[in-house]
Parts: C-alpha cells; sequence; structure tokens
C-alpha cells in the first residue's frame, strides 16, 4: 500500500487556518493577510481588455509575457536603479510560488535553510517540500533580522537563507545598513539570499532596499508581487528574479510544475506596475494611519509592541491565554508561535481594515485583556 511522502508528512496545514475556522461567523478578522482596497480600476480593466480580445485564452510563454517582463524590468530601474533584462524575471503564481521554485532549484535534500523566527509560515513548509532542513533564527528587539545572527548560523550545509522586509508578521523594516551586509554574507559565504521583498512598497519608517542592489555575485534573488502593493492577492500573480542562470533553474521548477502564471492576471499586473501609482500611496497612508491607531489601543491595554515601519501587521507581547480570550470576544488574531517558536508569548494582529472596523475591535480586545489579568 502506498503510504505518503517524508516530505509532505513534515507539513501541516497552517496555524493560521486553524484559527479562522475558529471563530464565528461574525468576528471581525484581524487575522487576514489581505488589504481591504479594491484592485486599481486600471488594472482591472486591463484584465477585461485582454479578455474580450482573446488574449487571454492560451499559454503565454513559462516567463511571462514580454510586456509583463518589460514593466518589471522599468519597474526595478525606476525603483532601485537596477539594470535588469526581461529575461531575468519569471511571471509566478503570486509570491508563493516564487519562493517555492527558487528553494526547489537551489536546496539539496538535508541542506540548510536560515530563516527569521518568527516569520512568514510558508518558509518553514516549503524548506520541508524541498528536502531541506528548516533553520530559524531568533529576531532583534525591535524584530529585525541581525545579520550577525545569521552569519553565525551559516554552516558548510547551508544553502539559502531568508530575508523579508517589510516583514510578515512583525511588521519590521530592514535598514540599508542590514542589507548591505545580507548582501556580502550572501558574497562571502557563497550561499543564496533568498528575498522576499511582497510587501517592498508598504513603508511608513526608514527605507526599503534590496540586498540585489549591493551584492557583487549574483548570490541573490529576489520575490516579489502583485498581492499586496496593488491589493492583488487574488489575482495570484508574483515574480522571481536573479541573474540568468538561476533564472534557467527555477524555470524548469516553475514550468512543470505550472506552465504559466495566468494570462489574464498578467495583463493586469503589466497595467498596475506601469500604471499610475497612486492608488499605492493612498493605501499606505491609510494603512499608517491605522497602525497608529492600533498601537494607541495596544499601549490603553497596557500591551508592549515594537512600533510596526511596514506591511499591514503588529506583533505585541501578549498574556498567557489572551488570544484564546480575544477570539472568544468575537475578533480574530493570530497567535505568535504559528510563525515559529520564536513568536511564542505574542500575536500577530493585521490592521488591513476599516478604521471604525479597527476602533470597534479594539474595545473588544481591551475587554478580553481585562478578563486574563
Amino acid at each position: 500500500m502506498t503510504e505518503f511522502s517524508h516530505r509532505i508528512e513534515q507539513v501541516s496545514i497552517s496555524g493560521i487556518r486553524e484559527v479562522f475556522e475558529a471563530a464565528g461567523e461574525d468576528a471581525i478578522n484581524l487575522g487576514l493577510g489581505q488589504p481591504d482596497f479594491p484592485t486599481p480600476d486600471h488594472a482591472r480593466q486591463a484584465a477585461i481588455d485582454a479578455i474580450e480580445a482573446g488574449k487571454a485564452d492560451g499559454y503565454t510563454s513559462n516567463k511571462g509575457t514580454l510586456e509583463l517582463r518589460e514593466a518589471l524590468s522599468a519597474k526595478y530601474d525606476r525603483d532601485y536603479g537596477l539594470a535588469l533584462d526581461p529575461e531575468q524575471f519569471i511571471a509566478t503564481a503570486g509570491g508563493s510560488e516564487a519562493l517555492h521554485v527558487a528553494l526547489e532549484a537551489h536546496v539539496d535534500p538535508g541542506e540548510q535553510v536560515i530563516y527569521p523566527d518568527p516569520g512568514f509560515v510558508s518558509y518553514n513548509a516549503l524548506t520541508h517540500l524541498a528536502d531541506g532542513e528548516p533553520k530559524p533564527v531568533p529576531l532583534r528587539e525591535d524584530l529585525t533580522m541581525d545579520p550577525a545572527t545569521v552569519e553565525e548560523a551559516i554552516t558548510d550545509e547551508t544553502a539559502v537563507f531568508v530575508v523579508n522586509s517589510p516583514a510578515n508578521p512583525t511588521g519590521a523594516v530592514q535598514s540599508p545598513e542590514d542589507m548591505r551586509e545580507f548582501a556580502r554574507i550572501a558574497d562571502e559565504h557563497d550561499v543564496l539570499c533568498l528575498s522576499d521583498e511582497v510587501y517592498e512598497h508598504i513603508v511608513f519608517e526608514g527605507e526599503h532596499r534590496s540586498p540585489l542592489e549591493f551584492a557583487e555575485t549574483d548570490n541573490v534573488v529576489v520575490v516579489g508581487a502583485c498581492s499586496k502593493t496593488y491589493s492583488m492577492t487574488g489575482w495570484r500573480l508574483g515574480w522571481v528574479t536573479g541573474s540568468e542562470r538561476r533564472v534557467e533553474r527555477m524555470l524548469r521548477a516553475h514550468q512543470y510544475g505550472q506552465a504559466c502564471a495566468t494570462a489574464a492576471s498578467q495583463y493586469a499586473a503589466e497595467a498596475a506596475l506601469s500604471g499610475p501609482q497612486d492608488p499605492v500611496a493612498e493605501m499606505v497612508t491609510a494603512f499608517e494611519e491605522r497602525r497608529d491607531v492600533l498601537l494607541d489601543g495596544l499601549e490603553d491595554m497596557g500591551l508592549d509592541c515594537p512600533t510596526p515601519k511596514g506591511a499591514f501587521y503588529a506583533m505585541p507581547s501578549v498574556p498567557e491565554g489572551w488570544v484564546d480570550e480575544v477570539i472568544d470576544h468575537g475578533v480574530v488574531v493570530v497567535p505568535g508561535d504559528a510563525f515559529g517558536g520564536g513568536g511564542a508569548g505574542s500575536a500577530r494582529i493585521s490592521y488591513a481594515v476599516g478604521t471604525e472596523t479597527l476602533k470597534e475591535a479594539l474595545e473588544l480586545m481591551g475587554d478580553a485583556t481585562a478578563a486574563v489579568r
């Protein structure tokens, strides 16, 4: 009788999903990592136009349409002054697939993948699916990842270390100096720096820089997506970029697992990247205002929380039993240990909801906090 692979038995359904299923139907959801803004009109219209013109009926190039890859090339020149050829991009089914093909292409069985703890839930799971060995590393008090900690964790068995900034679940933003150090580490230790930059434009304080700007070798691969920046989570359109030799290897995993990203989504992404960026700025301004409302509410409850400088998450330290009590009061939050052992004693709160809804949730959370003290 055929049983199950060791790889799949190392992976379980996300703890985030378990929290959603435990909550009541009328609960306020502060657990969802999804902007509550509409996809920009010009991106939607581009998809409609492509569908009506028959452009979305067939396969595109495995890498994606040339026009989308040219838009990505222009974006990296505009944002970071990087001259990346359109051939250095693969359009993927969201940032999730981009992470998957990057690890599949670079990790041999038993090799280590270093990543932040707490960190995005996919890093651990995708490492197992690549037959690698997860190696989580603790964060600083401000919830950023210390390059020195990463360098100390590297061994002869290390294949990849993951950088995520702005970060899920913490909202932390790495400094430009940190990013320069991550590039140096990748160069000097000849290991791959996999930089997850899905939240790159949602920054309130500081500045997002990519290790790709500073690397002297091709040991940096970057993952990006339209999901958060353009509120396009359902469109499933991301990308991965690196040197042509690395892209060629990642393309092998992508080609057989996915063939190509959805054609209509590619046309929408091209328009989002090339068109007006005003919707992005408006969304970031709204997220910053909500962040401040949330931080004030947490302070009123007596909960300590490092100030998130990006993304739309906060990760306060919370008393024992707090998450369950908050859920019982009708607000969904995610226990910090869903993101790794380093998240124990904390909770992830998403403020991707309207301000009035957030204020209502804070009142309920305040009642829950009083109940566990």
